[in-house]
C-alpha cells in the first residue's frame, strides 16, 4: 500500500464481497477489511470497497472505509449505519447495464447474466432507499464492460429506473462527489473562489435528463474546449 501511494494513487480499492454473479456475499474476514482501510487512512489514502451484500458493506463501515459501491443487497441497518458514520454510497447500474448490453465481449455463463439482470431493480430500489435513509449518495460508474466515455448514461439510469430527482442525481455528481474525494472547497460548486470546472449541455436536464448526452461545451479552469467536429448526441 506504502509503494501504491508512493507512485501516485490517492485511493485503494478492495473487494470485501464477491461480484453480482457470484451472490455477492462477504470475501475478506472483518479483520482484513479492518487492517486495510486502517492502513489506508493512516497514508492519508480514500478506500473504496466493493460490497454488494450486507454483510461485507457493514464491516467496511465500520472499519472506516470512505464509500461503498454498488450495494445492492444491503439492508436498513446497513443504510442506517452509512448515514451514521458518513460512509460516502455508490450505486452502480452503467455497469450491469454495459455487461447485460455487450454479453458476446464476455465469457460469462447465463447464471451470471441472469443474476446481472436480477440485480437492476434491487440496485434501483436501494438507491430509494439510501435517500430515505440520508445517505451520502455519490455518482459514479464503476467504468468497465464499455462503459468508458458513456459515464452520463448513469444520470438517465437513474432517473429513470430508480426514479431519482434530476437535482439529486447532479448534485451527486458534483458538490457531493467533490466532497466524497476531500475536495469540497476546490470543485463541485459554481461559486467564487472555486475552480472554473463547468460542462455545458443543450436543453434542461432538470425538465429532460437526457440533456446530459448533449454536451456543448466543457470548461476546465476557465478554458472552454469545444469538439467542433462532433455534432451533439440527440
Amino acid at each position: 500500500m506504502r509503494r501504491t501511494k508512493s507512485e501516485g494513487a490517492d485511493l485503494i480499492k478492495i473487494f470485501a464481497t464477491t461480484g453480482m454473479g457470484a451472490g455477492g456475499n462477504q470475501s475478506m474476514s472483518d479483520e482484513q477489511i479492518q487492517a486495510a482501510c486502517g492502513e489506508a487512512k493512516a497514508l492519508g489514502l480514500r478506500v473504496l470497497v466493493h460490497a454488494i451484500g450486507a454483510a461485507g458493506a457493514k464491516a467496511a463501515i465500520l472499519a472506516g472505509c470512505t464509500a461503498i459501491e454498488h450495494g445492492s443487497y444491503v439492508d436498513a441497518a446497513v443504510l442506517d449505519l452509512m448515514a451514521q458514520r458518513g460512509t460516502y454510497f455508490d450505486p452502480n447500474f452503467l455497469v450491469i447495464h454495459n455487461y447485460l448490453e455487450n454479453r458476446s465481449s464476455w465469457s460469462f455463463p447465463d447464471a451470471s447474466f441472469q443474476a446481472l439482470e436480477k440485480a437492476l431493480e434491487p440496485t434501483a430500489s436501494i438507491l430509494r432507499q439510501a435517500r430515505a435513509h440520508y445517505v451520502k449518495v455519490v455518482f459514479g460508474t464503476d467504468a468497465v464492460a464499455g462503459a468508458h466515455g458513456r459515464n452520463a448514461e448513469e444520470f438517465i439510469y437513474r432517473v429513470r429506473d430508480a426514479g431519482e430527482k434530476p437535482m439529486d442525481a447532479i448534485v451527486s455528481a458534483t458538490s457531493m462527489a467533490a466532497e466524497s474525494l476531500g475536495l469540497g472547497s476546490r470543485i463541485g460548486t459554481v461559486a467564487q473562489g472555486f475552480e472554473a470546472d463547468l460542462v455545458a449541455v443543450e436543453g434542461n436536464p432538470i425538465d429532460d435528463i437526457t440533456a446530459v448526452r448533449r454536451v456543448v461545451f466543457v470548461m476546465k479552469g476557465g478554458t472552454v474546449y469545444r469538439n467542433t467536429a462532433r455534432a451533439p448526441v440527440k
